[in-house]
Parts: C-alpha cells; structure tokens; sequence
C-alpha cells in the first residue's frame, strides 16, 4: 500500500489503519461517534493526502481544462477554486474534482486540480489522452506534497492565528499560497464535512510537524484527530456525493441533483451533448434523501420500495450522529421524487419505513 507522509504518524497514534484505495490510512481513532461530533462542535484534522494533487504550469491548461471539465474554467479569477465533474463522451462522471487557479509565491498563475484517490490514475490517463504532448505543463505531486483538512467551528480561528493570515476573510472556495516557515504552503477554504475549514497543502517532508503544529494550537478548543469513518458520516449528513456511490460512470450528472457543477450554456465539453439528452429523460432515476424510522440504518445497495416494486437503491446510507437518525441517499424513480414520500428501505429482507426528505440532512448554522 502507498503511504502518506503522515501514515506512520497514525499508527503510532492509535490509529486503526486500513487499505483506502491503495493507501493505508487511519479508518479511526477510538470512536467515530466523538471524532465526528469534535468536527461539528470544536475541530478535527484529517489526513486526506491520499486525493491526487495535479499542476498545470502551462497557459495552455485553461483550454485543456474547460474543454474536459463540467463547470467554466475559462476566465476563472485568480485565487478561486471550482467544483466540477469530468465525463467521458456518454455523459458517465469520470471523477469530481476541485480546480484551483492560484497564483504561487513566484508570481506566476497556475491551475491546480484535486481528485479522488481511486480515480488519480484514471484522471491522468485521461488527460494525458486529450493533450498527448503535455502542452498543459501537467504534473503529478500527489507524493511530493501532503493534504491536511482542518474542519470545524474553531478549524478557521486557529488556523488564522498560526499563518497570521486573514482566513476567514479569504471567503469560501478561495485558496491561495503563503510563506510558512521557509517553504510554500496552500491554503484552500475547502473541506468535505459540511463545516467550516479549510485545507492545508505543504511539501510533504513538513507534514508531520504542521500537523502536530495545528492539534497543538486547538488542543484547549478539543482539535483531536480524525479519520475515514468521521469523514464518511460527516459528509453523508452535509449530502456530498462520494465517488463509487452517488457518483459514477454508470450515473448522469442530470440525475445527480448537481446543476451548480456545470455549465452548459455557450460552450462544449466532454460529454457536453449526453448531459443534455440526459435532462430530457423523464424516467431516469434521480438522487434523493431519505430519513428511516427507528435506528436501523440502510447501506449501499438496499433496495428502495413502495409494495412489491423496487423503485430505487440507496447509494450510502449511515446512523447520523448530529441527527440521530438514520439517513441514506438513494437514486428512485422520478414519480416518487417528491418530498414527503412514504417509502420503504428492504435491509437484510426486512421492511423499514423512510420518507424521502429535502438535502442536504444538516446544514451548519
């Protein structure tokens, strides 16, 4: 398995270390219930150095990139980051992606991108297919650097403080470079928690010192280290899709309830014409919420039903700490769309009532 930076840091920490797409990353610390509920009240740091890091250092990337990416890329403002999809010709999501264009401490502008881990081999080799003579100046530094998401209500305070920077002020889905004890640091007000944070990019031989920097700083505020298993709940209750779930190449992004993500008006892009065949489809099946009654929750793969038809399946599905209740996303039949819906969620052959509920399930204050 690959190891990030801070992959021996965890193990000798306590955490509960397993294989992640490749990697061998903390699933856990000692419980997902307190980790999770540190991020919604105080903060939680996580190791997501696992997601792809790629750079453009060429002027060129901006074509590449709007050319294969769902949102606008052309005329992006310097310093702004854009979530995105990547579809192949037929309109199947390839990835998710952040694209950053920053402005790095030499003075030149730059794109960066941000992918899932199990998709980075997938991306560059779809890249590297769309511009063969890397005329977009394209770099793969996912080994050379490390990710730090630093997420919470106290994530932004402390943060601040250690970079003498105006975080807060930056604004959401902003990022850009700073000078931090002699070597580069990225700054992105970004997270996948549906708290407020940021993201914190260093060459990967500083990672372990920032890391312990950062839960030094918080340690009066409750920081405490997080992992996989938080993450997962956290952005289940925040509704974010996860790659392999609610996103795929089997899946549309018409149908993923994820209009901010694209822009389809007076432009072209990969898989530009499938999305908009897409939007015509009047039975394909959409993504939805879904709250159970009791405690039992439903997984990946549960069969949604209303008598005996099977009208959906639920992509991800998790007891909600914050909520205390179980939740699920699933992709149903347009009919049973509406919000109110009284459905069933078969797990393990037994019958679980659920209403199907506005997204996202929480939403910070």
């Amino acid at each position: 398995m690959l190891k990030t930076a801070l992959t021996d840091w965890h193990a000798a920490h306590g955490g509960r270390m397993v294989d992640f797409a490749g990697w061998s990353m903390p699933v856990q610390y000692d419980s997902i219930m307190a980790e999770h509920a540190a991020v919604r009240t105080q903060a939680g740091l996580f190791d997501v150095s696992h997601m792809g890091r790629l750079r453009f250092s060429a002027p060129e990337a901006e074509t590449l990139l709007d050319r294969l990416a769902t949102r606008k890329i052309a005329g992006m403002p310097t310093g702004r980051i854009r979530y995105s999809l990547m579809c192949n010709s037929e309109g199947g999501i390839l990835d998710d992606v952040l694209v950053y264009k920053l402005r790095e401490l030499d003075g030149q502008e730059r794109f960066w991108m941000v992918v899932n881990a199990s998709n980075r081999e997938k991306i560059l080799a779809w890249l590297q297919q769309h511009d063969p003579n890397n005329s977009a100046g394209l770099t793969d530094l996912t080994l050379q650097t490390a990710m730090i998401a630093v997420q919470g209500p106290q994530a932004v305070g402390v943060v601040d403080q250690l970079l003498d920077l105006d975080v807060a002020g930056m604004g959401y889905y902003t990022g850009q470079f700073v000078q931090y004890q002699g070597y580069p640091l990225l700054v992105s007000r970004t997270g996948y928690t549906g708290e407020d944070g940021v993201e914190l990019v260093p060459p990967a031989e500083h990672a372990v010192a920032l890391w312990e920097t950062v839960l030094a700083r918080g340690a009066d505020l409750g920081f405490r280290p997080a992992g996989l298993g938080a993450r997962d709940t956290l952005r289940l209750e925040a509704a974010m899709p996860l790659y392999g779930h609610e996103l795929s190449e089997s899946i549309n992004p018409a149908h993923a309830d994820l209009g901010f993500a694209m822009t389809l008006k007076d432009r072209d892009f990969v898989g530009r014409d499938a999305i908009l065949a897409a939007q015509q489809q009047s039975d394909a099946r959409v993504r939805v919420g879904l709250e159970l009654e009791g405690r039992r929750p439903g997984r990946e793969e549960c069969p949604v039903m209303i008598g005996e038809q099977t009208i959906g399946v639920v992509t991800s599905g998790t007891f909600a700490p914050t909520l205390q209740k179980p939740i699920a996303m699933a992709y149903i039949d347009p009919a049973y769309r509406a919000l109110g819906t009284t459905v069933e969620v078969d797990i393990r052959g037994k019958r679980h009532p659920a209403a199907v509920v506005k997204l996202p399930f929480y939403s910070r204050s």
